[in-house]
């Protein structure tokens, strides 16, 4: 009986017991719904950006560990040159190709090892991670701005359902359940859409932060390594 009565109240307030997130979203005002599909566009597009790092990272440390392993069990500069043109997406088989052009030019058509300069061949293998470390940090700007510009989005949205709850109210001079939910149910929505697209990015820009920071490290590495190679030749 108490149901009953329950269900009786609510249908004679003018709440649809049948509501779904999409009509609460199709009667929202215009400014939530820009709000809400602003932070559904951050969302997609960050995933988008998220899967393709995650696969350019994983190919591009498969590649430079193959590269590394030639390298140091090949002698010949010339054959590990032609092997670093078949890993395009390895950034040490570019710093190498960088490398080996400078000293080619270096030593000249008489492959003169006198000639290397270790100090311009340094500048140009630094100058050769660097370009790499910019490719590699290209649209991870984006999740940064997600993680940090979403929540501020959807609090907006969360203000602006709450103001429009009270305008209700004040139109209607009337603060019972049909008045509000509307504006409320906007307000919830615009909190979980950023949230939603805020989490994820945060997290894995912290991964792939970390992930560059490794890609670095073995960067550095090489260079090291190839210096040392090249002071050899001397």
């Amino acid at each position: 009986m108490e149901n009953i009565l329950l269900t009786s109240t609510t249908l004679s307030a003018g709440v649809n017991p049948n509501s779904s997130i999409l009509s609460l979203l199709s009667e929202a005002t215009t400014v939530s719904k820009f709000a809400m599909l602003l932070l559904l566009v951050f969302s997609i597009v960050s995933w988008a950006i998220i899967i393709f790092k995650l696969i350019e990272y994983s190919k591009a440390k498969k590649n430079s560990e193959k590269f590394v392993d030639h390298f140091r069990h090949t002698k010949n500069f010339s054959e590990i040159n032609k092997f670093a043109a078949t890993a395009p997406n390895s950034p040490l088989g570019i710093i190498f190709r960088y490398g080996y052009k400078e000293l080619s030019q270096q030593m000249g058509p008489n492959n003169a090892a006198s000639n290397i300069n270790m100090e311009c061949l340094n500048r140009s293998l630094i100058r050769a991670s660097n370009t790499e470390i910019t490719r590699l940090e290209r649209l991870n700007g984006f999740l940064a701005t997600t993680a940090s510009v979403s929540p501020f989005v959807g609090l907006f949205g969360t203000v602006w359902g709450i103001f429009t709850a009270f305008q209700q109210i004040g139109e209607q001079m009337n603060a019972n359940l049909a008045t509000v939910a509307p504006g409320i149910a906007e307000a919830l929505i615009a909190t979980a859409l950023g949230l939603f697209a805020a989490i994820p990015a945060v997290i894995f820009y912290n991964l792939l932060l970390n992930k560059l920071k490794v890609m670095i490290a073995s960067m550095e590495d090489f260079i090291l390594e190839f210096l040392n190679v090249s002071e050899k030749l001397k």
